[in-house]
């Protein structure tokens, strides 16, 4: 069944007018017909059409269940805004198909994208969530500069990570040093990478310079295989390991 999205369903039980013109236009739905959409906040909602329009399809709700991210770990990807915008897209797609909590683009002193619009990110999310059958919609957050988010972490109890290619620095592989489970932050720098002082910076608040492989990676792909390494050492383990 193809799921639609309607964050304010309790509230204003009527399907937002994109997803409305998909359900009446495309899919010729009619009223009394049943329908299945999330939330965005773990909630997943079976319902029936009450009054079927192509700008403001009212709805009926007749169950509602929870449906959580299945992973255990909060897992933030902060990663420099690539310099063609369809990557980054590409990258918002795939991050929510994976599994991913939040992501936060971030201004670094080699970035050559210095602004990025989220609407268009947002709505490519939601999207990516309702496809891989998630209620859960990752928050997307405003482009900040580095420092500022380093800074707002504040005392979080995360594992901190900054994907770096120097070998000047001391760097350890990811999928050995990340703990199974454990909510994780990764820093993904832009194409010329990060500068010594950023490394600097985050390191001296917390970060542990890793790397990803022997392979020379893009940024959109790093962040990718980041996020999915976290997956993938915490899926090797049973959940009575999860400690």
């Amino acid at each position: 069944m193809i799921r639609f999205y309607a964050p304010d369903i309790e509230r204003t039980p009527f399907l937002p007018e994109s997803d409305s013109q998909h359900c009446c236009r495309v899919l010729r739905m009619q009223s009394g017909d049943e329908i299945e959409l999330v939330d965005g906040r773990g909630g997943l909602y079976r319902c029936r059409i009450a009054t079927a329009h192509s700008k403001r399809t009212e709805l009926e709700i007749i169950e509602r269940v929870d449906l959580p991210a299945v992973w255990p770990m909060n897992i933030t990807v902060a990663v420099a805004p690539t310099k063609h915008l369809d990557r980054m897209e590409w990258l918002v797609e795939k991050l929510v198909e994976i599994g991913v909590n939040r992501i936060v683009p971030v201004r670094c002193a080699r970035s050559e994208r210095k602004e990025i619009k989220t609407d268009r990110l947002e709505k490519i999310a939601v999207s990516a969530m309702k496809q891989s059958l998630k209620a859960v919609l990752p928050e997307i957050s405003e482009l900040l500069p580095l420092k500022d988010f380093v800074a707002n972490l504040g005392d979080s109890d995360a594992m901190k990570f900054v994907a770096y290619c120097d070998d000047a620095v001391e760097r350890r592989l990811l999928a050995r040093e990340y703990r199974p489970g454990k909510s994780a932050v990764v820093l993904i720098g832009p194409e010329g990478d990060f500068s010594p002082e950023e490394v600097d910076m985050v390191m001296k608040s917390g970060f542990t310079a890793v790397t990803l492989g022997d392979n020379r990676l893009r940024t959109e792909t790093a962040a990718l295989v980041a996020c999915d390494t976290f997956h993938i050492v915490t899926q090797a383990l049973t959940p009575t390991e999860h400690n």
